[in-house]
């Protein structure tokens, strides 16, 4: 969660774990992160190596190809494996720009 953290801040843009509560939501841009499942590693029948698929969801009301570059580049920085795809959210007048990837679990001490 650290690690995750550390990236949204770097981005530096309003996010939000999942959504914003109603009526909280930021103007576009902003991104919403979750962790849908987990992808671990296991040894001896134990999660021997922990790790979170993430969903990074970049919401922009237009298409906006400069803050993707600049949002892939931090991904690439940190050496974060993703896979893009996109929507427009028609109902919402936003464009979904979704990143998947897969990030060791960082249990804060």
């Amino acid at each position: 969660m650290k690690h995750m953290i550390q990236l949204l801040k770097e981005i530096g843009l309003p996010y939000a774990y999942d959504h914003f509560s109603e009526g909280n939501a930021p103007e576009p841009p902003f991104i919403c992160y979750l962790y849908p499942q987990s992808d671990n590693f296991s040894a001896d029948g134990v999660a021997y190596l922990k790790k979170n698929q993430v969903s990074l969801e970049l919401y922009t009301d237009q298409k906006a190809v400069t803050l993707e570059q600049q949002v892939e580049a931090i991904l690439d920085k940190n050496h974060i494996f993703y896979n893009k795809s996109e929507v427009y959210i028609d109902s919402e007048k936003m464009y979904e720009v979704l990143y998947q990837f897969t990030l060791e679990v960082d249990y804060e001490k």
